[in-house]
């Protein structure tokens, strides 16, 4: 049940609510990571790769409240769930303990690569039945495929 009325037909208000369902799990566990792996780097770039991901947690933060504004919008409860980000992100989990500056740089190359390619699927699916969630898809994707060249730039340190 929807408590938002949609301008969307309930077949495309589905497609368009599982992309961004989808997006919002991503992004919420891409900043958890981020998050995660800038409290525990060490080496001798700690300081430029500790501030590069301020950045991508910032953005993916800032993303993460668009995507569930926009599902509430056309009337999809967006969860951001511990339990629910757990089960359905597209992210690796990153190891525990201190890691190494390179290998951060590696595993948030990973990271924003299977973000990113799942965005890009959201964004072919709502083509046709929501260019405004599209539009919003296709955003943030741009944004994180900035980071990822960054920290692809990075790993060839």
């Amino acid at each position: 049940m929807s408590v938002v009325k949609s301008t969307l037909s309930d077949e495309d208000r589905s497609v368009v609510g599982n992309a961004l369902q989808g997006a919002l799990v991503d992004l919420i566990d891409l900043s958890l990571v981020a998050k995660q792996v800038h409290w525990n780097v060490i080496g001798p770039r700690f300081r430029s790769v500790h501030l590069q991901l301020d950045e991508v947690v910032a953005s993916a933060r800032t993303h993460t409240d668009t995507v569930a504004e926009r599902a509430s919008a056309i009337g999809v409860s967006p969860d951001g769930r511990a339990a629910t980000v757990a089960k359905t992100s597209g992210i690796t989990e990153v190891q525990d303990g201190w890691i190494k500056d390179g290998e951060v740089v590696r595993a948030m190359v990973s990271a924003l690569g299977a973000v990113i390619g799942r965005m890009r699927e959201r964004i072919i699916a709502t083509d046709k039945p929501d260019p405004v969630s599209q539009d919003i898809l296709i955003g943030l994707t741009a944004d994180l495929e900035k980071h990822h060249w960054m920290f692809q730039a990075e790993a060839h340190h």
